[in-house]
């Protein structure tokens, strides 16, 4: 294949990576979420700290970021698979292009490089290359934060679950290496949350009052 084609794949997962909707839906509500919270423009943070100023809109407005970063990552994988767009080692340009929305999206040029954690984004795009294991990722993910509380936890155990879930399924070795790469980076991302983790500092999403 020529080498256009992967440059084209990472140039578009990146850019599609880097569309910071963090910062712009958090703006539209006049916050600049580089100054709030954790400073982070992921989901979460904004779920928490517009959900802290707004209520139910707010957090609307966090899971909403949610799923925008997820769609850019599915975008950036699964562009090459387009019924009509025929590319030789697709598949391999959806790796490519996963993996440079996850760097897009945490280190993104229109925000000076600062960015987000990549969870989203990365199970956005890793859904569509391997559902399955990213299935296993989703629902440790969900075990995790309905026992814990800890949205950081659980993203760090779904960054083990899915390339986990990858490798024993037995897929093949670029998609178990970029799954493990992924995760690897996702968790590093999380590092400051690992330490407050352990200090048992670190904040949590509180439980709806009944009724």
């Amino acid at each position: 294949m020529s080498p256009v084609w992967f440059f084209a794949a990472a140039l578009i997962g990146y850019l599609l990576g880097s569309l910071p909707f963090g910062y712009v839906v958090a703006r539209a509500h006049g916050v600049d979420i580089f100054k709030e919270g954790s400073g982070n423009p992921g989901a979460t943070n904004v779920k928490r700290v517009l959900g802290e100023k707004f209520g139910a809109k707010g957090k609307r407005a966090g899971n909403l970021v949610f799923v925008l970063d997820a769609v850019k990552g599915a975008l950036a994988a699964g562009w090459p698979l387009i019924p009509g767009i025929v590319l030789p080692e697709e598949r391999l340009l959806g790796l490519v292009g996963v993996i440079a929305a996850v760097l897009g999206h945490s280190f993104s040029v229109f925000t000076k490089f600062k960015g987000g954690k990549g969870v989203a984004t990365a199970a956005g795009g890793l859904v569509v290359l391997m559902p399955v294991a990213c299935l296993v990722g989703a629902v440790v993910w969900i075990v995790t934060f309905a026992l814990t509380r800890y949205v950081s936890l659980g993203s760090v155990l779904a960054a083990v679950a899915v390339p986990t879930a990858s490798w024993l399924r037995g897929n093949p070795l670029p998609f178990n290496l970029v799954a493990t790469a992924i995760g690897l980076f996702v968790i590093v991302r999380h590092r400051e949350n690992i330490k407050r983790l352990m200090a048992g500092t670190e904040a949590k999403f509180a439980k709806k009052p009944p009724g």
